[in-house]
């Protein structure tokens, strides 16, 4: 015979140090205990569950059936209409006054001024964003994604990238690469620099390379990729490699050497194709009434917030997250780091980043563990999503797909929150990327679109 001890393990320790036999029973209340949460969960799970199990399932087939490609590269003024007149900047996140963005994304919203030619100076640049004399919108309400600090201005060339399945469309800046550069959050001259070359040389020579070579099938490359050490977020190099070995032909025709050799030298810049299709694929799924699939995250180191299919255009938002177990570069410590920040998030919603983290052991470095902390870390976020995806398998696991469709039912229940596997930027002192690591989201978004549609569907069984 032997005592079962369900909860608090101190139980289980006191009869264990008696010489007692004892069966400690790892148990947590839903939802941490919260009421209101559980009476949402009950609805969902019980009333609504055969609505909601259906409306989760076409969201993930819709995911799943996307077919994003990038068709053309141009300005950004020309893809998207809120950049076409006057002085607007995208970043990261969602809306926010300029009195609270982050030190980081504001070192880049003023050098995107001066690259502009909006302002001398990045400190006149800082007095106008100040003052109100350039505004600030949010990227994802524009139907463009950029990476941590976001920041897209109407000269940038932007990707192209279309789902012919459903037909939706998004936008994103090309990667600017490592070091001194606008995603990193710094803002002299040498990330300035780097933007005209985009500007002048690298956009309109990927565009032809477009026109010559077809679109760029930006899935077929990720799924290669998963199973060559990519989970497509923290790390893209053999994906990037892919790309580089489609397009070699053309830059051999058309005499790009310059840009040829920053592709190569440059392994995150696969990143925002795959945020951009990541974009098209979520929005494929937005709209299904009564599904509690999270569709959307972003982050702007102030705040994070979600959406959840089921509510398409509602955010849920909570202060950001520090970037846990995290690496960072010698002479940093955790006081130094900003907080969780970019649109980047919306990989995740995919199946990829950290939920294909045993796909990529060599992240597993990042974050203090190996190849074995990878494949729990991936089988954790299984816990809290709808399926697997039938495109992205991982050798690892013998070939078994990446967990996808972020149930926020799940995890408000179990309080267990997508894993974000990304990089770490200076809070304050413009020094750019120190480290990377695994960015926790905070539940109490899940929690509050779990309330919002229990309450929804509620309301219209009364109609």
């Amino acid at each position: 015979m032997a005592a079962v001890n369900v909860g608090l393990p101190a139980f289980a320790e006191a009869i264990e140090s008696q010489g007692a036999p004892v069966i400690d029973v790892d148990w947590r209340p839903p939802a941490r205990g919260d009421l209101d949460t559980v009476r949402a969960l009950e609805r969902l799970w019980g009333f609504h569950a055969g609505l909601v199990t259906e409306a989760n399932e076409e969201v993930v087939r819709r995911i799943e059936a996307a077919q994003p490609r990038a068709v053309t590269v141009a300005p950004a003024r020309e893809m998207l209409p809120v950049l076409s007149s006057g002085r607007v900047l995208l970043h990261s996140g969602t809306t926010i006054e300029w009195e609270r963005v982050c030190d980081p994304q504001r070192r880049a919203l003023a050098a995107a001024c001066v690259f502009e030619g909006w302002a001398g100076s990045v400190d006149e640049a800082r007095a106008m964003l100040a003052g109100g004399d350039v505004a600030l919108a949010p990227g994802n309400e524009h139907g463009h994604v950029g990476p941590m600090t976001g920041v897209c201005s109407p000269s940038m060339p932007v990707w192209v990238v279309v789902d012919e399945d459903s037909g939706t469309r998004a936008c994103s800046t090309f990667n600017e690469g490592p070091g001194r550069t606008l995603w990193f959050g710094v803002g002299d001259e040498e990330s300035i620099h780097r933007l005209r070359f985009f500007r002048d040389e690298l956009g309109p020579l990927m565009a032809k390379l477009l026109d010559r070579e077809g679109p760029i099938d930006i899935f077929s490359l990720t799924a290669q990729g998963v199973q060559m050490g990519d989970e497509l977020h923290m790390r893209s190099q053999a994906t990037g490699n892919l790309l580089i070995r489609n397009l070699a032909p053309g830059f051999a025709a058309l005499g790009g050497e310059r840009s040829a050799r920053f592709l190569s030298g440059n392994h995150h810049f696969f990143l925002t194709l795959t945020m951009a299709a990541a974009k098209c694929a979520s929005l494929a799924g937005a709209g299904v009434r009564g599904s509690t699939v999270v569709n959307l995250i972003t982050r702007n180191g102030t705040e994070m917030a979600l959406q959840v299919a089921g509510l398409p255009g509602r955010w849920f938002s909570a202060p950001a997250a520090p970037v846990q177990d995290a690496l960072l570069r010698e002479g940093y410590t955790d006081a130094d780091a900003a907080l969780d920040i970019g649109d980047s998030a919306v990989i995740e919603c995919i199946g990829l980043g950290g939920m294909a983290v045993a796909a990529a052991p060599a992240v597993a470095a990042f974050f203090g563990g190996g190849a074995a902390d990878a494949i729990a870390r991936t089988e954790l976020m299984g816990q809290i999503t709808v399926g697997r995806s039938r495109r992205f398998t991982i050798p690892a696991l013998d070939f078994a797909g990446t967990p996808i469709g972020i149930d926020a039912r799940l995890a408000a229940e179990l309080d267990i929150t997508p894993q974000i596997t990304t990089g770490v930027l200076h809070a304050s002192t413009g020094a750019g990327q120190i480290g990377a690591g695994v960015a926790h989201q905070p539940v109490e978004p899940f929690r509050a679109a779990v309330l919002a549609l229990a309450h929804e569907l509620d309301a219209s069984e009364l109609e």
